[in-house]
């Protein structure tokens, strides 16, 4: 074996495709060219000055030193009492671990949980991250695809159909990353009945987007009785509250697996950042009334993307009531060619807007939905509207 030679758990993993994308944008940017970003799910809002400011004041006050593992305990209690306040859910502070974003989170719990071979099902189209996690956690995906004729959701069919004596975890997110669908309780209700007949299977709640969303009050499938006691609630501070590079996510859940996630993170990356943790109780407790602002201008964005790619011959997308993605189906405009380039599928599609359009987006294949890409609308809607403008003259070139 070499020195320089990787582990075969590194070789196995996928670049995560929106980072690779956005370096592919850097790149051209570099060059000299005017790109237009669309790939990255990141809000284009600041952090509130409420919330910045409490960072400030923690600094200030020496809240420099190591923390606990889990997290403070009054950040894990506004957690707590946000979660009381929003869905109507019970949790006690020590069910509830803090990490280094969500996506810690949910590394935690499928780390915590998974031995080699075990299955988890995942609904299609799903986060980029999903499956390589599973693949670190030495598990196996499921795959259970749902097109855009059932709006990216699956059903209880599809889930019963999917489990197997090893099935240990089904991973989802509503509202979702990347198709902006939400589950709706009546439809949360039929999977919990399935999941109901099997209680070996843990829940993993993705709710992230749980603010962005344009249909009213947040649904949970930890509202059901009969999964509560197996549901891992994954959720954090970034989409809600504009503070992506904060790195607070959480994950709420019953009390042993909080102690095997707590176990895990204290020996590899032991807690969050202090002066972020104390930013976040601003967050969650202080003053609500930027965040309907902010879903409203994503509203209109969404609004705005639906009825321009929806005048576009051969785009075919949905509404999401959610997030703030769009997933158009483009397996119109396969097989078609500007006289240089062949588009073969949604790769050779997302590239050829890139370098003649100069708007980067990402290939449905990176999120198992072939045959689509993933528009982020996270950008001001006089962006939204340039892409668009080029991204429509571009494809009248294609014949």
């Amino acid at each position: 074996m070499k020195v320089d030679q990787v582990s075969q758990r590194l070789q196995v993993l996928a670049v995560s495709e929106t980072l690779a994308m956005a370096q592919k944008s850097r790149e051209l940017r570099c060059q000299g060219f005017d790109i237009i970003d669309l790939s990255l799910g990141e809000p284009d809002f600041n952090t509130p000055e409420h919330i910045k400011q409490a960072g400030i004041e923690a600094i200030q006050n020496n809240f420099t030193h190591y923390p606990p593992v889990p997290g403070f305990l009054d950040l894990r209690q506004a957690i707590a009492d946000k979660m009381k306040r929003d869905s109507g859910l019970d949790f006690t502070p020590d069910q509830i671990v803090v990490s280094n974003g969500a996506k810690q989170s949910i590394s935690n719990v499928l780390l915590s949980t998974v031995n080699p071979g075990d299955e988890v099902i995942m609904p299609a189209p799903y986060w980029v991250s999903y499956p390589e996690i599973i693949k670190m956690s030495e598990g196996k995906a499921v795959i259970v695809k749902a097109g855009i004729e059932q709006n990216f959701k699956i059903n209880a069919r599809q889930l019963e159909a999917a489990i197997t004596p090893k099935t240990r975890a089904f991973l989802f997110s509503s509202p979702s990353n990347p198709t902006g669908e939400i589950y709706s309780k009546v439809e949360l209700s039929e999977l919990a009945a399935v999941f109901a007949k099997h209680p070996q299977i843990l829940i993993i709640s993705d709710e992230i987007y749980e603010y962005i969303n344009y249909e009213g009050r947040h649904e949970s499938i930890s509202q059901f009785e009969s999964v509560l006691d197996r549901v891992a609630i994954i959720n954090g501070v970034s989409k809600g509250y504009a503070m992506t590079g904060w790195r607070i996510g959480y994950m709420a859940g019953p009390l042993w697996l909080a102690k095997a996630c707590q176990k895990l993170q204290g020996q590899y990356t032991s807690g969050a950042s202090t002066i972020a943790q104390k930013a976040s109780i601003a967050g969650l407790l202080g003053d609500q009334s930027f965040i309907q602002p902010m879903v409203d201008e994503f509203k209109a964005r969404r609004d705005l993307v639906v009825a321009r790619l929806s005048a576009i011959p051969g785009m075919r997308t949905n509404n999401p009531p959610g997030a703030f993605y769009v997933l158009p189906d483009v397996t119109a405009f396969f097989g078609k060619s500007d006289g240089k380039t062949v588009i073969s599928n949604e790769t050779d599609f997302v590239m050829y807007l890139l370098n003649e359009a100069h708007v980067a987006m990402v290939s449905g294949s990176a999120f198992g939905a072939p045959g689509c890409i993933r528009i982020s609308y996270s950008t001001s809607r006089e962006k939204i509207n340039l892409a668009i403008d080029r991204i429509a003259e571009a494809l009248k070139r294609l014949k």
